[in-house]
């Protein structure tokens, strides 16, 4: 069974909702699984534009410049959705991320559609 890591949502001076997420992921082992030099994506989901279903950009920072940290080369990735939508391309889906505060100034980090431009570009993998 895996074990779960959870923290309060009180601050105070000195211990910010980022300084907490930077201790849940040492405690996690973050350090464990990333291999130095290796790609690493951060899967996020960018939120439709308008809404506000989504982590917020500065934590996905916090997690990538943990990774950076231990060597990973981190980029933010979602792929593109099924339904008509503004994430139903490439291009549309970088747009609504920016709208969302999703940049790579703000993330730290690069921001790379997983499917492609139309969202059909697929890989099978085996999993064992």
């Amino acid at each position: 069974m895996a074990n779960v890591y959870f923290t309060d949502l009180s601050t105070k001076p000195g211990t910010n909702l980022m300084k907490k997420l930077e201790v849940l992921l040492d405690r996690a082992g973050i350090q464990n699984t990333v291999l130095e030099g290796h790609f690493t994506a951060i899967k996020i989901h960018f939120g439709e534009y308008g809404n506000l279903a989504f982590i917020r950009p500065n934590f996905v920072r916090t997690v990538v410049e943990k990774l950076n940290s231990i060597g990973a080369k981190a980029f933010v990735t979602d792929a593109n959705t099924l339904y008509r939508g503004s994430r139903s391309n490439a291009i549309n889906h970088l747009w609504t991320a920016t709208l969302n505060g999703f940049t790579p100034e703000v993330v730290g980090a690069p921001i790379i559609i997983a499917d492609g431009l139309r969202g059909s570009n697929e890989v099978e993998v085996e999993v064992n």
